[in-house]
């Protein structure tokens, strides 16, 4: 008889489990709170194609973009920071270097950081709602600095100036688009990417904002030194990418580490799921947020 009561208990206790909280691919953290793979995925996948979409819904005006490039250009030199060309000029002498950084800016921008988000799911659980939030939000936050700012990055002056007849700037740089005239994976000029992408979308760095992310979830957490030097040297070696590919000014790395800076205080603002106190497993939580 109570081997019936038993079960009967048990029926009803799992009957009066939200049914959502029994879907396959689900991971508890230590506050109750629920991960499902399969819908990070999806969630991942849906934020992508919303900000691509908004990133490149308007394309900005060439002269604007150009405009705040001359701008940008004063700045720097005011900081002491106007070395792109010089920097550039240094790396187009050792083309195996050149070819590397095409490859490395065509794809460990999706490969590193997709490769830490699943590290932190299935081996830092707890912390992953907190950073995945962080990126999201700096991400976002990216979004308006290329809608207020529309940037011309310093590949694309050489032509501008060549053939904007309104603008007496020809022959005044000499920055390649390494990605065009260098093998890579991609480049903007290809018939599809050239068509949709917002070529002005600069500032900030979206590149430096991500890899300084990897690096801040992974410094903590690599338990080997080799790793956490590696870690360290990604965002430094984002920086150069973005420079000697003329993709872009050396002032957006700065500007991408602050949007990521202000995701990061707002992800610990609205993020529950992972920080709360440990709960035994028989008290289910809501899905994680």
């Amino acid at each position: 008889m109570s081997v019936v009561n038993g079960a009967q208990e048990t029926t009803f206790a799992e009957s009066t489990v939200p049914r959502r909280r029994r879907w396959r691919g689900r991971r508890r953290l230590s506050d109750g709170h629920y991960l499902y793979w399969w819908v990070e995925i999806l969630a991942i996948i849906a934020f992508y194609l919303v900000y691509s979409t908004i990133r490149n819904l308007h394309h900005g005006d060439p002269a604007e973009a150009y405009q705040h490039a001359k701008e940008l250009i004063g700045l720097q030199r005011d900081l002491g920071l106007y070395h792109e060309q010089t920097i550039q000029d240094w790396a187009l002498g050792f083309r195996p270097l050149i070819i590397a950084a095409n490859y490395f800016y065509g794809s460990f921008h999706f490969v590193v950081t997709g490769g830490v988000l699943v590290y932190l799911y299935r081996k830092w659980s707890d912390d992953y709602p907190l950073w995945r939030n962080t990126l999201a939000v700096g991400t976002g936050l990216a979004l308006i600095g290329f809608a207020l700012f529309p940037l011309m990055p310093p590949r694309l002056l050489p032509d501008f100036c060549d053939h904007h007849v309104l603008v007496a700037c020809k022959g005044l740089y000499h920055f390649r688009d390494t990605l065009a005239e260098d093998p890579a994976i991609w480049s903007f000029n290809s018939g599809a990417v050239n068509k949709i992408s917002n070529q002005f979308a600069a500032m900030p760095s979206v590149h430096c904002a991500w890899a300084l992310w990897c690096a801040c979830a992974l410094i903590p957490r690599v338990k080997h030194t080799w790793a956490k030097v590696l870690a360290g040297l990604y965002p430094v070696a984002t920086v150069t990418t973005i420079v000697v590919t003329a993709n872009h000014w050396i002032i957006d790395a700065p500007a991408g580490f602050f949007v990521l800076g202000v995701g990061y205080v707002v992800a610990r603002l609205i993020t529950r799921a992972g920080r709360g106190d440990a709960m035994p497993a028989q008290s289910p939580l809501p899905a994680a947020t």
